[in-house]
């Protein structure tokens, strides 16, 4: 589910709260070591989400922000911010040259530079968030 949070509102905190869980506090992110990532720079984007980027040659920027059920995705698209919400159960990740994230039938494919790798630690965290949110639900293999 994606948000316009250009302007913060009492409806969309709400939504995303419910979606994927309330920020987690002062503490709980020293704990995990930080909780947001680096801005990297997108590669590419499904179709649907072509909207929620810039249609000049400027370069897209997001950055991701974990949660205690999901993960926040937060785009910048000139003076707009969009925020995409996506829950552990729908998300998966893609580790091929660079990373792509793919969840509610849409991608965003990060570019494979300095940027991006600065972040691998934050992609092994939020992999790690996923496999103890996983292991809530024990499936019968």
């Amino acid at each position: 589910m994606i948000f316009n949070t250009t302007h913060s509102s009492k409806e969309n905190k709400e939504s995303i709260n419910e979606f994927v869980g309330k920020s987690y506090g002062f503490i709980e992110s020293i704990k995990l070591k930080g909780i947001g990532s680096k801005r990297m720079v997108i590669d590419n984007v499904s179709p649907n989400l072509k909207q929620y980027l810039n249609t000049v040659s400027d370069i897209n920027y997001a950055n991701l922000e974990l949660r205690p059920k999901g993960v926040l995705i937060h785009i910048i698209k000139g003076l707009q911010n969009f925020t995409w919400a996506i829950p552990y159960y729908q998300l998966v990740i893609y580790r091929t040259n660079a990373s792509s994230i793919h969840a509610q039938g849409k991608f965003i494919h990060f570019k494979n530079n300095r940027m991006f790798k600065e972040n691998k630690l934050f992609f092994d965290k939020l992999l790690n968030e996923k496999i103890k949110f996983d292991e809530q639900y024990h499936f019968q293999t």
